[in-house]
């Protein structure tokens, strides 16, 4: 499955992961107080596989920011979120989570 991801870098060695469904990309989605900004370049980041995020995760600590029902999905199915932190804003599903292991 492809998705598209961003790897954001802090000077202090922290990793924020961004991914999103590529259906999405440079769409905004607002409701009530909520909003997804998918135009952002915080989200614009290149079109990889399943296999390269887990890769990521696996080479230390991060902050995981995930939109869209695919990733979502397969996020999910691989351990790194869990339903009860799914919102939806406009029926589309975002979930954040913080890898430590």
């Amino acid at each position: 499955m492809k998705m598209i991801i961003k790897i954001h870098k802090g000077a202090d060695g922290s990793k924020v992961i961004a991914v999103c469904d590529s259906d999405i990309l440079g769409k905004r989605f607002e409701e009530k107080s909520l909003q997804l900004d998918l135009a952002s370049n915080f989200y614009r980041g290149e079109e990889k596989d399943g296999k390269f995020l887990l890769d990521e995760i696996r080479k230390r600590p991060c902050h995981l920011n995930v939109v869209g029902k695919k990733s979502v999905d397969f996020c999910m199915k691989n351990g790194m979120i869990i339903k009860d932190h799914i919102i939806l804003i406009k029926k589309v599903p975002h979930a954040q989570a913080i890898i430590t292991e």
